[in-house]
């Protein structure tokens, strides 16, 4: 029986025994938790309590991992902790086989037990010697640095050594195994993408829609992939800002570069797959297939259009000529029954006035007696000359009603022919002077509201005036009208407002349009040869002529040598009237060669043959004085008009 002892509100059983030293090895969560107590000089950190503490659980699943982890032990032992960037951290932490797949739990797994096995303290407690300043430790320490790191990892991935850059080639050989050599390239870079469901390469039945999604995704991919592990140096080892600033410009230069080089990279692999992809060929084939397909029925249908259009046109024109051939049959039977009325009615006249002289000589010319002296012969000649006048102004039934009468005379009766014959040449004189009395009359009524012309010019003179009491047009105004009706073809807006303001700009008075008008009609009407513009002109070119000529015979005499060349010559002007070819080279030249080309004008000459550059700058000083008085001339109708 063992005795109890009461101590106030507390029991004895038994007293204790006395106290022992045993040393314990940590294992597992807990030797973790001991490793960062040692790695802090002792304070239990509050991470070494969450290791120390976290529940089984998770130890469980992380051993659960189906992941195999190697232990290279040479491998370990052949690094160099002073090379650690160089060093290969998959392979370091026994997660070579699945580099980029590996989970955070499989990098924290294969962790714990490269610390389990690779410790220095558990190295040292079996006989191992370790250096402190050189241990291969140091390396699976910074492995897991590294790849525990979400930043740290990605960076490193992006130089992953063990993934290959290369990008196949577009010749036959990889065009016939196009899947084969394709495929598991493409699935290798679509690690790099930003964007997810990166759509694959197919196969040779992929869909167009298929293969089109893919070719944009990987024409417009996004990549990830940076290049700062590769940085030369490292911006904290800097010894101030300057020098922290120039290392970190050159580091993003060089990031910079790399990435360039990396999206063409993945652009050459694009082009090569596009190149050698059959789908595409078949594409093109059917595109242009279809295409031609298109272009053929179009062609067809431009066919049978042109066709029933030149069928309808034939037979427009065949009721056309047919119509035409019917009014031109009607037209020539009017006009053979005009011709022959016409020359019925000439041999009639000629008939009437055949008949008519044959009484005249027959009565010799209704004198009355015989023609003996001088006096008898002049009234003879006035006879002859009355009776031919009467054939050629009466007209047939006149003639043939004064026939008539002439018929009833014979040789006895000759003497009464004479009144029937100085009648009938009264009546024609008479006539033709109501006729002139007419014309004289309708002239004056025209002259006297244009007023006197030239000074006393006769009523020829009188249609040079307007209606309104216009004054007379100069020979300076009349060629300005001339010019202006050419330099403003029909169809101008408001055409003779606008040649009206030219003549008044360039010579001064105020002429209207109406006035113009009429000054035009008339101009168009009028026989220029009988004009005092023609008279004018000739007279200037013979002054000129005869001024040329005594010029000309006064150098001879004066200057011992010759000159053949004009002065126009001697300043390399040619004074050939510029053809519709030439103007056509001359505007094209002032397109093609701008204004800003200090030699604008010798290569303007050059494009125009047989012209100088003198003769360029000429013509189009010419031209820009035309265009500038026709639109001053067309800005001035523009006020006049809205007043009106």
């Amino acid at each position: 029986m063992v005795e109890i002892q009461t101590v106030g509100h507390s029991e004895v059983f038994r007293k204790l025994s006395s106290t022992c030293h045993t040393d314990v090895e940590p294992v597992g969560r807990w030797f973790k938790a001991w490793w960062h107590h040692h790695q802090r000089n002792g304070a239990l950190s509050g991470e070494g309590l969450s290791l120390a503490e976290s529940g089984s659980q998770s130890d469980e699943e992380v051993e659960c991992s189906t992941v195999e982890i190697e232990d290279d032990v040479e491998y370990l032992r052949s690094l160099d902790p002073k090379e650690w960037k160089d060093q290969d951290h998959y392979a370091v932490l026994g997660l070579k086989k699945v580099r980029i797949n590996a989970t955070e739990d499989d990098i924290k797994r294969a962790y714990r037990q490269k610390v389990l096995r690779h410790h220095p303290d558990k190295r040292k407690a079996t006989g191992e010697e370790v250096r402190a300043d050189d241990d291969y430790f140091t390396c699976i320490t910074k492995a897991y640095e590294t790849l525990s790191v979400a930043s740290k990892r990605r960076a490193y991935d992006s130089v992953d050594p063990e993934f290959d850059d290369d990008v196949p080639s577009s010749n036959a050989s990889n065009k016939s195994r196009f899947f084969e050599v394709f495929g598991p390239v493409v699935a290798a870079n679509a690690r790099w993408s930003v964007r997810s469901n990166v759509p694959q390469l197919g196969d040779i039945n992929s869909s167009r829609d298929h293969v089109e999604n893919f070719y944009d995704f990987w024409y417009n991919f996004e990549s990830w992939r940076e290049f700062s592990y590769l940085d030369e140096e490292e911006k904290d080892k800097g010894q101030d800002r300057e020098e922290r600033r120039w290392i970190e410009k050159q580091n993003k230069a060089e990031r910079a570069r790399r990435k360039k080089e990396e999206m063409s990279r993945l652009r050459s692999l694009v082009d090569a797959a596009y190149a050698c992809d059959p789908r595409i060929l078949r594409f093109k084939e059917e595109d242009k297939q279809k295409k031609l397909d298109d272009k053929k029925a179009k062609q067809d249908a431009v066919r049978a259009r042109k066709e029933e259009e030149e069928r309808r046109r034939k037979e427009e024109e065949e009721n056309k000529l047919r119509i035409k051939r019917q009014a031109e049959e009607a037209a020539r039977a009017r006009q053979n029954a005009a011709k022959r009325e016409k020359e019925n009615a000439k041999r009639a006249l000629k008939r009437e006035r055949e008949q008519l002289h044959k009484y005249g000589k027959q009565f010799n010319y209704f004198i009355g007696r015989p023609t003996t002296t001088a006096a008898d012969e002049a009234e003879l000649v006035n006879r002859m000359a009355d009776l031919d006048r009467l054939c050629e102004l009466l007209t047939i039934d006149e003639l043939d009603k004064l026939n008539k009468k002439m018929a009833t005379l014979t040789l006895d009766s000759a003497d009464q022919g004479r009144p029937i014959f100085d009648e009938a040449v009264a009546e024609l004189n008479r006539r033709i002077d109501e006729e002139k009395q007419q014309h004289l009359q309708g002239g004056g009524v025209q002259s006297a509201g244009v007023g006197n012309v030239g000074g006393g010019g006769g009523g020829g003179s009188s249609s040079s005036k307007k209606k309104g009491g216009a004054n007379q047009w100069s020979p300076e105004e009349l060629n300005l009208l001339i010019k202006a009706v050419n330099l403003f073809p029909a169809g101008t807006n408001q055409r003779w407002e606008v040649v009206a303001n030219f003549i008044n700009q360039h010579h001064g008075g105020n002429r209207a349009a109406k006035e113009v008008l009429a000054q035009a009609k008339e101009l168009q009407q009028s026989d220029f040869s009988r004009s005092a513009l023609k008279e004018a002109a000739n007279k200037a070119a013979y002054n000129k002529f005869e001024k040329e000529s005594k010029a000309g015979v006064a150098s001879e005499e004066s200057i011992p040598s010759e000159r053949y060349e004009t002065p126009a010559e001697q300043l390399g002007i040619n004074l050939t009237p510029w053809t519709a070819d030439e103007q056509r080279l001359l505007e094209q030249a002032l397109k093609t060669y701008p204004a800003s080309l200090s030699d604008r004008w010798e290569k303007i000459a050059e494009a125009i043959p047989n012209r100088s550059k003198k003769d360029c700058m000429k013509r189009y000083k010419e031209l820009v004085e035309l265009v500038r008085a026709k639109k001053t001339a067309q800005a001035a109708v523009g006020p006049a008009a809205t007043k009106k």
